[in-house]
């Protein structure tokens, strides 16, 4: 862990990285310090802690400061990507079948690890999450734990239009009460910041070999490699390539078909470098709204009613699995090399995701600095 404070570290990284002063992260940096000095104090023993709640547009610098925020604690504290939180919390309550109150002895359970929880893109889209988190922050907070979090929604945008938002409002209430919020929107992407260009993503030309060829093999530089299907999960992956630390897939078999976040986790658990051809166009027409009846969430039955359904375009289903694999390669730092039909700008330009994208554009862009890895 790093002795110095979130201001000390803030400060170094202006005088001797060529940061560039901000002063929504200057208001952010100045929450965080609070909290570090609140969790250091002498004699601390778990007195209330105000944790703090940074939102904004990508590319502010949100989960630099958390993470340097994390890295300066000297209290038992976990960092982790949102996803994978919720892939402990549903493993646990699993473990915790028959046990009176799961979610209160979840969060004693968490007390008892970490003083402090650092959540890196705290976002809900389903009513399992929500039904989840809704109850779990409040009894976190009672607990005694802290939780720093950053977001690209402020508290009240956080699963907007889902259905059952009322599930999640005791969360918004809770974060609102135990958190700072913090707006960290300096009004430029920090990610676009000259650098070293590294490409990672190249346009695909018809009657032209892919690209991605020699970048397979300098990047395996003459190590054994099969064209052997994978194991995700339950899920038998074809690729193009594999070999030890780089996977070689084709967009269908990664996007098209119903993989999970958690099997992408998996994926860069396994592998250091993935390559991903044939991305198509992802834009599309937003067809319709429909209506949906009788629906139960798998949590508790919940007499749903009629509702409409968002207005969907044909690629959108896979649009969500290509942001959960470019978070989880971003999250990683796993280089993640592209061939599309269209330039990167262009990749999903209009539709019911266009929002969440915003981030994976972002992301996208910086992999092409070499900053973002030495691979």
């Amino acid at each position: 862990m790093n002795a110095m404070s979130p201001q000390t570290i803030y400060q170094h990284a202006l005088d001797h990285h060529g940061f560039q002063a901000d002063d929504a992260q200057l208001r952010a940096v100045q929450a965080l310090e609070c909290c570090h000095r609140a969790l250091h104090r002498p004699g601390d023993s778990g007195q209330p802690v105000s944790g703090v709640y940074l939102w904004g547009p990508v590319g502010r610098g949100k989960t630099w400061l958390m993470d340097q925020f994390y890295r300066s604690l000297q209290v038992p504290a976990r960092r982790q990507h949102f996803h994978h939180f919720m892939r402990w919390v549903h493993r646990r309550l699993f473990q915790l079948t028959g046990t009176a109150d799961p979610l209160r002895a979840l969060a004693r359970e968490l007390s008892d690890e970490v003083r402090v929880l650092c959540f890196d893109e705290l976002f809900v889209s389903d009513i399992g999450d929500a039904i989840l988190v809704g109850g779990l922050l409040r009894l976190m907070f009672e607990e005694g734990v802290v939780l720093v979090a950053t977001s690209n929604q402020a508290p009240e945008q956080l699963y907007a239009d889902g259905f059952n938002r009322e599930r999640l409002v005791p969360a918004i209430v809770a974060i609102n009460q135990y958190m700072q919020v913090v707006g960290v929107d300096g009004g430029q992407d920090h990610r676009l910041h000259p650098g070293v260009q590294h490409q990672r993503y190249w346009q695909s030309e018809l009657d032209r070999p892919s690209a991605l060829l020699a970048v397979f093999r300098r990047l395996t530089a003459g190590e054994p490699s099969s064209s052997e299907p994978v194991v995700l999960g339950q899920r038998s992956i074809s690729v193009v390539q594999q070999a030890a630390a780089v996977i070689w897939c084709r967009f269908a078999e990664l996007c098209e078909q119903p993989i999970s976040a958690l099997d992408f986790i998996a994926l860069c658990d396994r592998y250091s470098v993935i390559v991903l051809s044939e991305v198509p166009a992802l834009s599309g027409q937003q067809k319709p709204g429909t209506i949906a009846r009788g629906t139960e969430d798998g949590i508790e039955r919940v007499a749903a009613g009629d509702r409409e359904l968002p207005a969907l375009a044909a690629h959108d289903d896979s649009v969500r699995r290509f942001i959960a694999l470019v978070d989880e390669c971003y999250d990683r730092r796993v280089p993640l090399y592209l061939e599309a039909q269209v330039p990167l700008e262009a990749l999903y330009t209009e539709g019911y995701l266009a929002f969440p994208f915003r981030r994976t554009l972002s992301r996208l862009r910086e992999m092409q600095l070499q900053r973002f890895s030495a691979v």
